[in-house]
């Protein structure tokens, strides 16, 4: 035995000792780094970033380290609160509301707050740290969410660092499931099965899902999951499973229109059929005539109200000010035609794409979603994570950069007014585009 692994040590020696230097950096940014810290935070995950790089490129085939390795730099945060976002106090409210049958689309936290026999834990330090930007709004997590938010709350022990730990290991799981359908997908579609490890190492997946505790990771894990489903013809259960996905986040929504010429024309129908007939279920137990106006409402302003780290949105803003007019009224004007020209993209990738095959599919998803976060006044660094898992199905490879550029956009977690510096999104968004456009090219003269 001693042989063996003195063996093991000689032949991977570099790349344990790059194991365990990322874990240490991991360690470091869970628990001795302030969000308004930005040169710290930048730093590390640039470090990261090249180390995932170099694990990546000595271990790619040893699937057994590289799956141990990840799972070792996620339980790096197990104990610690999230230090770069306030969601999850939002999350354990809400799993508090729904443990205690109280519907969480009903009512805002600000309303909430004020009743004396509120039977919420911790209430008061879940409204300080959620804020007042969630506070005043209703809940906008969908319903599969919400069983977990109140699983975490109800195996939490009425402890906030409780709800955290359960809420963390959901999301480490889910990651382990999309490592393990992701590298059966890969193989179905002809692609390397290592190229999963482009997700599964990557820092951006691991601090926001892991670390942040964004339920990202949840919803792509079904949405995996799903498409292997497909992969082996099992498209009933895909939808059962496709449903789920929608149910933690809507994100998946945006692809639905693609299936139509995946299957012949009854097969689809019949595929919708399942997938809605599931999220009613699933909607089911939240229903309410208040419930559809107020969850509406809600996703509503995500179009016209909130924007961080935007390109094309800045760019309008940036000219539309230049002509008087109002940030506050254009973005209400932006946000009604964003979803109309998403509606005519997703469209345009239904009819004219060949999406019978499930490679091309999922590039037509990339691409897709791609451009609507191009479009979308508000892209959080964490939403860019579905991308990261589309990439390994597609031969492009741009979304890997968006991973790492994006860090630029915590700039604006450094000050206390949120305020963003334009001059680092430029970077952020040129870095992408310039590699997307030399992939493009590159990927043409090729074929």
């Amino acid at each position: 035995m001693p042989d063996r692994i003195l063996k093991y040590w000689n032949l991977h020696k570099v790349s344990i000792l790059l194991a365990f230097l990322s874990a240490a950096f991991y360690f470091t940014f869970a628990y001795h780094l302030e969000r308004t810290d930005f040169v710290k935070l930048l730093g590390l995950f640039a470090a990261l970033f090249v180390l995932c790089f170099k694990l990546v490129q000595f271990e790619k085939w040893n699937f057994k380290f590289l799956l141990g390795v990840g799972i070792l730099f996620r339980l790096a945060f197990l104990l610690a609160e999230p230090n770069l976002s306030q969601d999850f106090y939002r999350f354990i409210w809400d799993g508090e509301l729904v443990s205690h049958f109280i519907n969480p689309y009903l009512n805002v936290p600000n309303t909430l707050i004020e009743q004396p026999d509120l039977i919420i834990a911790n209430a008061q330090e879940l409204y300080n740290g959620m804020g007042s930007l969630s506070a005043k709004h209703f809940s906008n997590y969908p319903p599969l969410n919400q069983l977990m938010f109140a699983l975490a709350a109800l195996l939490g022990g009425k402890s906030i660092l409780g709800s955290v730990i359960v809420m963390r290991g959901i999301i480490i799981l889910a990651d382990i499931g999309i490592f393990y359908f992701g590298r059966k997908l890969l193989k179905n579609i002809n692609q390397s099965p290592h190229l999963i490890f482009w997700y599964f190492l990557n820092p951006l997946v691991i601090i926001e899902l892991t670390g942040n505790l964004h339920f990202e990771g949840v919803m792509l894990f079904f949405f995996v999951w799903a498409l292997y489903l497909l992969s082996i013809h099992k498209w009933q259960w895909a939808a059962v499973v496709y449903a789920c996905s929608i149910s933690v986040k809507l994100v998946p929504l945006l692809f639905l229109p693609l299936f139509l010429k995946h299957f012949k024309f009854d097969r689809a129908i019949a595929f919708y059929a399942i997938i809605g007939v599931t999220s009613l279920l699933l909607f089911a137990p939240f229903y309410s005539s208040e419930f559809v106006h107020n969850y509406s409402q809600t996703i509503g302003l995500w179009f016209s109200n909130f924007e961080f780290n935007a390109s094309l949105w800045n760019v309008v803003k940036k000219i539309g000010v230049q002509f008087d007019a109002k940030p506050w009224e254009l973005i209400k004007t932006y946000g009604k035609i964003t979803p109309i020209l998403t509606i005519v993209i997703v469209l345009l990738y239904t009819f004219l794409r060949k999406n019978q095959k499930l490679s091309v599919l999922l590039t037509s998803m990339l691409w897709v979603l791609t451009l609507y976060y191009f479009m979308s006044a508000t892209v959080h660094p964490w939403y860019v994570i579905f991308l990261l898992v589309l990439t390994g199905f597609s031969k492009y490879r741009f979304p890997i950069i968006w991973s790492a550029a994006i860090v630029l956009s915590y700039f604006a977690y450094s000050l206390t007014d949120f305020k963003e510096n334009l001059w680092l999104l430029a970077i952020e968004y040129l870095a992408v585009l310039t590699f997307l456009i030399y992939e493009l090219v590159a990927y043409r003269n090729k074929t």
